[in-house]
């Protein structure tokens, strides 16, 4: 693994963000159930390619599909493999064979289909998914909701899925939503949830992915402490949960201006405030650095699923704010952060794109070097990172192993 080493400095400038890690697992799964589509503007990152290599393996008749270290790669094709009625093996890295696929083992052999699992990948599923209701909890993954929502589709009968809960994490819901409809599927929301014809089919179409805002976060912040900053190829219509961080940025007191194509970011004094991120998890850690660089006091609440992503992103968060001097606490949901003025340190990179690209922003502002492990998990989702990075000013270092 390698690590990078940070010197302060000030970020300015225009960078193109990649393609929305998001819409395009949902893009490149139903361009493969319409059989005939073009996906533009894919960004290659080891999560696309987890999809691209399992949506392979289906089309393959491969008894094995390995979804890496992919979490939505996995839950988007357990039920679309059930669906398509194919006997399949999923496998893993990483800390993907201990994320959960509770709700999947509890619904899937209601509706026909054999799972076997024991605690862990991998999990063979094998039948033909029948149609019917589905209840389901919504306050633990969205990620369920959508990988039904992309399979039920192809079923003979209608579907209902009822949510049992609260729908956490709904803009990414709102996107599937947006895209199946691209592709010529419809769902119809309900009172507690969706109803989903069957006998649907994916039609052709040529579709281009959009800007991901999770990635922008991280430059937006940048240029909220020098800047400015200014961040292209953003949707302002996007169906992206993460295009609240223009507002939470607001919020904080940076200055921000849109763009035909984007937003421009500047400084300006920043404060603290209190945020929400049930709906945006993937911005708790910028959210958290924006606030250990601010004046007061920051509380970040509604993180519970923070904990079971590629790391516990809470703790791990707070751990490196802890080791570059800013104090920080853990709630059960989130964060208290007290702002301050970071020094330089070594931080963990948790083998987790997000802390590393998270911990990149402070070390901007930080009174001396900071190095932080696992720099190569960015890979996962922004490949170019450190590449843009340094593009606009930074002074990033990536190296090799020192062990």
């Amino acid at each position: 693994m390698s690590s990078v080493i940070i010197s302060p400095s000030a970020l300015h400038g225009t960078v193109r963000v990649p393609s929305s890690k998001s819409a395009g697992h949902r893009a490149l799964i139903c361009a493969f159930l319409s059989g005939c589509s073009t996906v533009n503007g894919i960004d290659s990152s080891q999560d696309i390619l987890a999809t691209q290599n399992a949506l392979a393996a289906l089309q393959n008749g491969d008894r094995t599909v390995d979804c890496h270290e992919s979490g939505s790669t996995l839950r988007f094709m357990i039920p679309l493999a059930a669906a398509l009625g194919r006997t399949v093996t999923f496998v893993g890295s990483g800390k993907l064979p201990q994320r959960p696929i509770d709700e999947y083992l509890r619904l899937l052999p209601a509706h026909g289909v054999t799972c076997r699992y024991n605690g862990s990948l991998p999990l063979t599923v094998s039948g033909q998914l029948q149609s019917g209701v589905f209840s389901v909890r919504g306050d633990v993954s969205s990620q369920y909701i959508t990988g039904l929502l992309l399979a039920l589709p192809l079923l003979d009968g209608d579907s209902e899925i009822r949510l049992t809960t609260a729908l956490l994490s709904a803009p990414y819901v709102d996107m599937t939503v947006k895209v199946m409809r691209d592709f010529g599927v419809t769902v119809n929301r309900t009172e507690n949830g969706f109803f989903v014809k069957g006998k649907q089919t994916y039609q052709p179409c040529a579709y281009t992915v959009e800007g991901d805002w999770s990635q922008a976060a991280f430059f937006m912040a940048a240029g909220a402490l020098h800047g400015p900053v200014h961040v292209t190829g953003l949707d302002w219509h996007s169906t992206q949960g993460d295009r609240e961080i223009a507002t939470i940025l607001k919020r904080f007191g940076a200055a921000l201006t849109v763009t035909e194509d984007g937003v421009t970011v500047s400084k300006a004094p920043l404060h603290g405030i209190t945020v929400d991120v049930s709906n945006i998890p993937d911005t708790a850690p910028t959210v958290a650095v924006l606030g250990a660089l601010a004046s007061g006091t920051t509380v970040i609440t509604g993180g519970e699923r923070l904990r079971i992503k590629e790391s516990d992103r809470i703790a791990c968060v707070v751990n490196n704010l802890k080791k570059a001097g800013i104090q920080a606490q853990e709630t059960p949901d989130g964060m208290i952060i007290k702002g301050g003025l970071p020094s330089g340190a070594d931080l963990e990179g948790y083998n987790d794109h997000r802390i590393v690209m998270a911990m990149s922003v402070l070390a901007l502002a930080a009174t001396g070097r900071t190095q932080i492990s696992e720099a190569d998990s960015i890979r996962k989702s922004y490949p170019d990172f450190f590449n843009d990075y340094n593009s606009l000013g930074g002074k990033a270092d990536v190296i090799g192993d020192r062990k």
